[in-house]
């Protein structure tokens, strides 16, 4: 007599999960597909170069791309010492029953929570009118490295403490010095956490609007220094639109070009992570 094979059905749980992971994934494809149907038409070499015209209705992005990038390397030039340098110190000089690190750790995951239009009216009042920044992509890049820098050492740290002890160990029984460990030995092995902080960093910095209009501001033209006032992209496709009458089709297409920004980015940070 031969047995009848039935298929073993799954686990509701593992039905959910994967409806879960279905519907994210096509929301995703779904907005994906918007911009790039709406977008794509208007993308050009001329777009990517010329400047905005008639409050960004016409001519392209050239300008706006120049400032959203002068904004992330501010941001990053600022914030990835800074992080890495916290993140070293919490995992290698302090430990969990140090009052000092559970002060800092609780503030970074109170910051890494507050909306970002806080952040932007700290920066407001604090680089762009204490330090007298004014309205300038440094008062930009500044208050977005305030904002990636909780992400950017909790997730560094992480990497830290993911280091097997066998590293330090080795270390110490080859007579290396605390700061020949940490430079050579700590920071590559801990490179991945750095990475994933960095790419949630960037993420978060680069399509950021509500702290930017506060500190950048709005104008549209090319900047000639880190004083200047500057637009981002995130900035002008909020502005393109919610204010300005038949901005949309430069809306999708500016949306499109900051998508792929970000997948150039992140997939760069990740080619450079897998090589160390």
């Amino acid at each position: 007599m031969t047995k009848s094979i039935h298929s073993p059905i799954p686990p509701l749980s593992t039905i959910i999960v994967w409806a879960i992971a279905i519907f994210v994934t096509s929301i995703f494809l779904w907005i994906l597909s918007d911009i790039i149907w709406y977008g794509s038409g208007k993308i050009s070499w001329e777009f990517l170069t010329s400047q905005p015209e008639k409050s960004g209705r016409a001519g392209g992005i050239g300008s706006i791309i120049v400032s959203t990038l002068l904004i992330l390397g501010v941001c990053l030039v600022v914030a990835v010492p800074i992080g890495i340098g916290t993140a070293l110190f919490l995992a290698e000089f302090t430990d969990n029953q140090s009052t000092l690190g559970r002060i800092i750790r609780r503030s970074l995951d109170v910051l890494a929570a507050v909306p970002s239009i806080v952040f932007g009216l700290f920066g407001n009042v604090f680089f762009c009118q204490t330090l007298g920044l004014g309205f300038s992509i440094l008062s930009g890049g500044l208050t977005i490295a305030c904002m990636v820098l909780p992400i950017l050492i909790r997730e560094t740290e992480s990497g830290f403490s993911a280091i097997p002890r066998e590293y330090k160990l080795a270390a110490a029984a080859l007579a290396y010095s605390r700061t020949t460990t940490i430079f050579q030995i700590l920071l590559p092995a801990a490179i991945p956490g750095i990475l994933v902080g960095l790419i949630l960093g960037i993420g978060r910095g680069i399509a950021e609007t509500a702290a930017l209009i506060f500190t950048s501001g709005y104008v549209d033209r090319m900047p000639e220094s880190l004083l200047d006032s500057g637009r981002s992209l995130a900035v002008h496709i909020f502005d393109l639109s919610m204010n300005v009458s038949g901005g949309d089709t430069n809306a999708y297409a500016s949306a499109l070009v900051l998508i792929v920004l970000l997948l150039i980015i992140n997939t760069t940070t990740a080619l450079i992570g897998s090589r160390e």
